[in-house]
């Protein structure tokens, strides 16, 4: 496999440009905070995936490589891990931890997913966490994922159930709404952290893109901020909010206005243990098959 998309590959420029242009820096600067508030998820996603030592995994959407890393460690030696992401500033921290770490199992791969030409059925299992709700095509991604599955290959991935299930999101979200006004209309499966939390939807592409055994999970968890403050600057960056203040070209002083008024709304609904502050969250836990 080379390290690099294809030049022709122009199927999801828009999440491209944004994962390397705007969430790609500002997810890279808080990596540390990022992969700790969401280790809740990577715990039940690793432990119900199950990499066994000497498969081959993909993991899709791996960024600096939350999941890649410890997966890698799972499949040992005799494994190996590839890392697919299309942001290259995410990459590069993965690559830094790979050399720091001495890991000789794990290839990060610069690619979309979407369309990338993988070997087919040379993976034992297709993972990840939150990484493939950003496709312009969720039919067409799938069914280019389940031909790099082997046949009889396990699929187990994390995507994000909806807003009014995530706390985190909620709260900053509605508060940027009345300073800025709600986002323009989306199409209900539009790319975005949302994008697939209707299991009916899911369904609908899995099977279509030919895998078998669907089950699709509700899984609770929580998400760990270092802070009140913490999670309210993440919020005001990153997901549905941050989203929308970039939409609306938000100045400074509404942002540091959305990001107080969060902060405060995380403290009278969840508390703080020390600091540290614990926010319910929901993800669907999807897992199949390829064909055998």
């Amino acid at each position: 496999m080379s390290d690099a998309s294809p030049a022709a590959d122009t199927a999801n420029a828009a999440m491209r440009r944004y994962w390397n242009e705007v969430a790609g820096p500002r997810w890279v600067q808080r990596a540390e905070i990022q992969e700790a508030r969401n280790i809740e998820v990577a715990q039940i996603l690793l432990r119900e995936a199950n990499a066994r030592p000497g498969e081959r995994v993909l993991d899709i959407g791996c960024g600096p490589g939350a999941t890649a890393l410890p997966l890698a460690t799972s499949v040992g030696p005799s494994g190996h891990v590839t890392g697919v992401d299309i942001s290259e500033l995410m990459l590069g921290l993965l690559r830094q931890r790979v050399a720091e770490r001495g890991v000789t199992n794990l290839t990060p791969l610069l690619a979309d997913a979407q369309t990338y030409a993988f070997e087919p059925a040379s993976f034992d299992l297709l993972t990840s966490r939150f990484g493939v709700m950003f496709f312009a095509d969720h039919l067409a991604a799938f069914t280019n994922l389940g031909k790099a599955l082997r046949p009889g290959g396990r699929l187990c991935i994390a995507v994000w159930a909806g807003i009014e299930d995530n706390m985190h999101w909620q709260i900053p979200f509605e508060i940027a709404v009345r300073h800025v006004g709600q986002p323009k209309p989306q199409p209900p499966n539009a790319p975005g952290p949302m994008a697939m939390r209707d299991p009916d939807y899911v369904r609908r592409v899995l099977g279509g893109a030919g895998f078998t055994d669907i089950a699709i999970k509700p899984t609770r968890f929580h998400v760990i901020g270092k802070s009140a403050a913490s999670e309210a600057e993440h919020a005001g960056a990153l997901g549905p909010s941050g989203r929308l203040l970039d939409e609306k070209d938000a100045d400074e002083a509404t942002r540091r206005a959305v990001i107080k008024e969060t902060e405060a709304a995380f403290l009278a609904s969840a508390g703080a243990v020390q600091g540290e502050i614990r926010l319910p969250g929901t993800f669907l836990l999807l897992r199949a098959r390829s064909p055998a």
